[in-house]
């Protein structure tokens, strides 16, 4: 999976097209990640304490990484991830500008 935590995504298909957002949980093993503001859903929650209140919270969920791309920090352009070897090293590299990420 070439999306980590805290890259900057945009988002391809859905009800989020074209929102961008960082990335704040990657799950490789589900190859699903959550993305700071897109893919809100709204919850009902139980008061769990006593003191605590209740009600309807708006709650991120995981999407499939597939729906989203990254954009390269350098030249700001939604790309496609390559990978590179560098000194015995593997680094993730822009598509378009060729940059290390």
């Amino acid at each position: 999976m070439n999306i980590k935590k805290d890259d900057k995504v945009i988002v391809l298909s859905g009800k989020d097209k074209g929102k961008t957002g960082i990335v704040k949980v990657a799950d490789p093993k589900n190859r699903k990640v959550v993305v700071e503001g897109v893919n809100v859903a709204t919850k009902h929650q139980a008061p769990r304490r006593q003191g605590e209140e209740g009600g309807i919270i708006k709650v991120e969920i995981p999407m499939y990484v597939s729906k989203v791309q990254l954009v390269c920090p350098k030249c700001g352009k939604p790309t496609r991830v390559g990978h590179k070897v560098n000194d015995g090293e593997k680094v993730r590299v822009c598509r378009k500008c060729g940059e290390e990420i």
